[in-house]
């Protein structure tokens, strides 16, 4: 099993940057190649070309590495895979691959990857200088990936052990949501509700700066001074609080997970809100739904209760919140206690409610309620100006690296076992300029 781990690379001088930025043009042709051709075949109504035609089309007509345009293949492939599949299952609104792309990630395969004294070597083909950054990593690099998200982002995988997995007989079901992000309940009679206001409340501080930065920029030229100013300013602040957001939700499902484990859980049931934007309740409720990254959620603990040892189902959770637990009754609760008019079930939580309909819906036995539940939220975050970062220096290539890494980009994560929320600078090697650190995350 892999795990991600994203370097952030804040400065690059222009030659790099130039290079980093042709080389997510060429992947993007290598993809406008694939899709063209695929859809020349629909039209025509010929065979379709496998990976072993798409790869002999595409090879040596791209300034990249070999594998990184067989990996574009395979993941158009994959997406036409995939649309097949959905539309089989009556999904037909679902399109083939139709959009010429303009930049596209490039990706380089683990055997092809290089670590050596402190630089991570990346292949760009032969007779071609590969990309080099200067990084100091505690595992060995698998395949990497150069990503654009609002600047360049190198993502790197590494292998993780897996727990042995345990059979205890406890089972446990997770019911998701925005306001608690997640209430989890075990057929032994504990409960646990994670918090998800920190999320919610900095989802609106983005909301309401947003809308700040589009009213001042609509009275700028666009592309003028005033304007490019602004757009750094936004592009900041959006980084900045995407990475706490993304904190915040990797510290909720952990303490999710972490509450499993003290509870020798086996087997997890996570419901499953698809469907819960279908409704039209008004547009502010609109948008705190369509912000709602329960997909994210789903996979963060898919991937933390695998390396834990757990069994994980996903599965519907339609009508485990409106249904009473002891006799049945459907009742549509308002607010979040929840009393039935038809039994003695009062003055319940709502959303540990949905999660003991779940126990019956997922394992075919009820769970009694709770008699003592736990209240968390996500970890504080400090002073940080980087959320989900550890320290990290950032210098100009030079002194006694390889001739062949001087066009490289030098990143060194500081010496930190974990993802310390701490904000760090370092002073280039050019003068004493400093330059601001902000660079490691996992995913």
């Amino acid at each position: 099993m892999q795990a991600t781990k994203i370097f952030r690379l804040p400065y690059q001088k222009s030659e790099v940057f130039e290079r980093l930025k042709a080389a997510q043009l060429e992947a993007a042709l290598v993809w406008n190649e694939c899709m063209e051709t695929h859809r020349q075949c629909r039209i025509s109504q010929t065979s379709w070309l496998n990976q072993t035609a798409l790869q002999k089309l595409t090879k040596g007509k791209y300034q990249l590495h070999s594998q990184s345009v067989q990996l574009v293949c395979q993941t158009f492939l994959a997406n036409v895979d995939s649309t097949k599949s959905n539309r089989r299952a009556g999904i037909k609104n679902m399109k083939y691959p139709w959009r010429t792309k303009k930049f596209y990630p490039v990706s380089w395969a683990a055997q092809s990857v290089k670590y050596k004294d402190g630089w991570i070597i990346l292949p760009m083909g032969k007779g071609r200088n590969p990309l080099s950054f200067k990084i100091d990593l505690d595992f060995a690099p698998g395949a990497c990936s150069l990503v654009w998200n609002r600047g360049f982002e190198l993502h790197i995988k590494q292998e993780v052990v897996l727990e042995e997995k345990k059979v205890t007989g406890n089972k446990a079901t997770i019911d998701l949501g925005e306001i608690h992000h997640s209430a989890a309940t075990t057929n032994s009679g504990n409960g646990l509700i994670v918090s998800g206001r920190g999320i919610r409340s900095l989802k609106r501080q983005r909301n309401v700066a947003l809308a700040k930065f589009s009213r001042k920029q609509s009275k700028c030229t666009k592309y003028s001074k005033r304007w490019k100013k602004l757009q750094a300013a936004k592009n900041r602040f959006c980084l900045r609080n995407e990475r706490q957001i993304r904190e915040y939700r990797h510290q909720a499902t952990r303490q999710v997970v972490e509450f499993c484990k003290t509870h020798d859980v086996d087997t997890v049931f996570i419901g499953n809100p698809h469907g819960v934007r279908n409704k039209n309740c008004g547009r502010r409720h609109n948008q705190r739904m369509a912000q709602w990254e329960y997909g994210k959620d789903l996979s963060y603990f898919t991937h933390k209760f695998r390396m834990a040892g757990v069994s994980v189902l996903i599965g519907s959770e339609r009508g485990t919140s409106s249904t009473c637990p002891e006799c049945g009754h459907r009742h549509k609760p308002k607010g979040r206690t929840w009393n039935c008019p038809k039994c003695s079930y009062k003055k319940k939580h709502r959303d540990i409610t949905g999660s003991l309909n779940m126990h019956l819906l997922a394992f075919g036995q009820k769970a009694k309620y709770p008699e003592q539940i736990k209240y968390l939220r996500p970890v504080q975050l400090g002073s940080s100006r980087c959320a989900d970062t550890r320290p990290c220096s950032l210098s100009r290539a030079g002194g006694n690296a390889p001739s062949h890494m001087q066009s490289g980009i030098p990143l060194r994560d500081g010496a930190c076992s974990t993802p310390a929320l701490a904000n760090t600078s370092s002073t280039s090697s050019e003068g004493n300029q400093l330059i601001p650190a902000q660079s490691i995350g996992v995913v």
